[in-house]
């Protein structure tokens, strides 16, 4: 267990795949006794976690290969590597197989940036019309959104900055896990923790969130793996 120590008002505890680690975020005034304590009391619900990780479907590390499962926006596709002359490309050929064109001897890394460029600019297409339709609404106004690979978390933001970051891998999600990762940080700028007033904007936001997110923790994990 990883304990570590912020100048936050409450305890926090977090279980991350693929082997349930647990870290916990406590306030700087609790002791370690406390702390001890607050993890016995969640044991039950780590333990659920931890098995709900073990039952999980992974899929093994890719080597960007044709025949190989990748998925976007919540459907799995059949990998289909063709090599040629021109210049990269990803296209969906008949709803079933994802077409990778790319230059003769290119290697795996590089097939993967073709593969993570291309859903980096779907993700990215996505967004002004969840902007447009959920600002008002939330009653916040995002000054940037940026796209990054994360290892551990499906989303941040800086509050003060008004700017959001979400994680490249939702673009593999179905796209209501986009939009409710997006409200979650929406809310988080006037909102820091997730704490009741935070899950009570939620609940008069998107009352199904709480769905949304086990719909998103529940699919196929990556070879690095993910929790929200």
């Amino acid at each position: 267990m990883e304990v570590v120590r912020k100048d936050i008002k409450n305890l926090h505890v977090g279980v991350y795949p693929p082997g349930g680690r647990v870290r916990v975020a406590a306030p700087l005034r609790i002791d370690d006794a406390a702390v001890r304590l607050a993890v016995i009391s969640r044991l039950s619900w780590i333990r659920r976690r931890q098995a709900a990780f073990e039952r999980q479907e992974r899929q093994s590390e890719r080597e960007f290969v044709t025949g190989e499962s990748h998925y976007f926006a919540g459907r799995r596709y059949r990998l289909d590597v063709i090599e040629h002359d021109g210049p990269p490309s990803v296209s969906i050929r008949n709803n079933t197989t994802l077409e990778l064109r790319t230059r003769s001897g290119t290697r795996p890394a590089g097939r993967d940036a073709v593969l993570q460029q291309w859903y980096r600019r779907h993700l990215r297409e996505r967004l002004p019309a969840l902007l447009a339709k959920w600002g008002p609404v939330v009653g916040v106004t995002v000054s940037e959104v940026r796209i990054k690979k994360m290892k551990t978390l499906w989303g941040s933001c800086n509050a003060e900055a008004r700017r959001i970051w979400l994680n490249l891998e939702l673009a593999k999600k179905p796209a209501s896990c986009l939009e409710y990762i997006l409200v979650h940080e929406m809310v988080h700028l006037f909102e820091r923790h997730h704490d009741e007033r935070f899950r009570a904007l939620m609940d008069s936001l998107m009352p199904s969130w709480r769905l949304l997110r086990e719909v998103l923790n529940q699919a196929p994990l990556a070879h690095e793996a993910w929790r929200y």
